[in-house]
């Protein structure tokens, strides 16, 4: 693992989780890079259906926007990434840039929404309404929170669960980037 600095011989057995270093080999190296439309437009789609679902009351919204995100996810795509390819990138109604990013963690981390939109579904078709629209909820204001601040959740635990060596995670966020946060490298126009 990678060390903090500043540490006693004894401290230097265990991996620093204060702070993310990187070596050469954790750099990111990505033949995939992330489409900035893609995932802000299903971010914003999700936002949408569960403000939509929750002021109309309709645990069948939540459940559709649940098996999109997982099979979104089985299949290594944005859930509503169709609608950003067959209507708002054509149309120009958004603009994307293609980020120097790993798409693994941004599938654990719809895969991770899915799961609890699906346990919000449950929830809320068993009567348990509350704990139903608050799962709805932390997946809307957590999609909020990725689209207009840049951190992803989903991504933060992906990548920490690569750093404590889980088997399956083993992909590094880009350099200088601390683990969730859109990268700050260069954009390229996405065609």
């Amino acid at each position: 693992g990678v060390l903090c600095p500043k540490q006693s011989r004894l401290e230097q057995e265990k991996p620093c989780f204060g702070r993310l270093l990187h070596s050469q080999k954790a750099l990111v190296r990505s033949d995939t890079p992330v489409s900035s439309g893609w995932l802000n437009s299903y971010q914003v789609i999700i936002i949408a259906l569960n403000i939509t679902a929750f002021v109309l009351n309709q645990f069948w919204l939540v459940a559709l926007v649940a098996v999109v995100m997982l099979v979104g996810a089985l299949l290594g795509r944005p859930g509503f990434g169709f609608v950003y390819q067959y209507l708002l990138k054509p149309t120009g109604w958004v603009k994307s840039h293609l980020l120097p990013d790993n798409p693994e963690p941004h599938r654990f981390a719809q895969g991770l929404g899915g799961a609890f939109m699906l346990c919000g579904t449950v929830a809320l078709f068993s009567g348990f309404s509350s704990l139903g629209w608050g799962l709805v909820w932390m997946v809307a204001v957590l999609a909020a929170l990725n689209v207009f601040g840049g951190f992803c959740l989903g991504c933060f635990v992906y990548y920490w669960l690569s750093r404590l060596g889980v088997p399956g995670f083993s992909k590094n966020p880009p350099p200088d980037t601390f683990p969730g946060m859109r990268p700050k490298g260069v954009k390229h126009d996405e065609h």
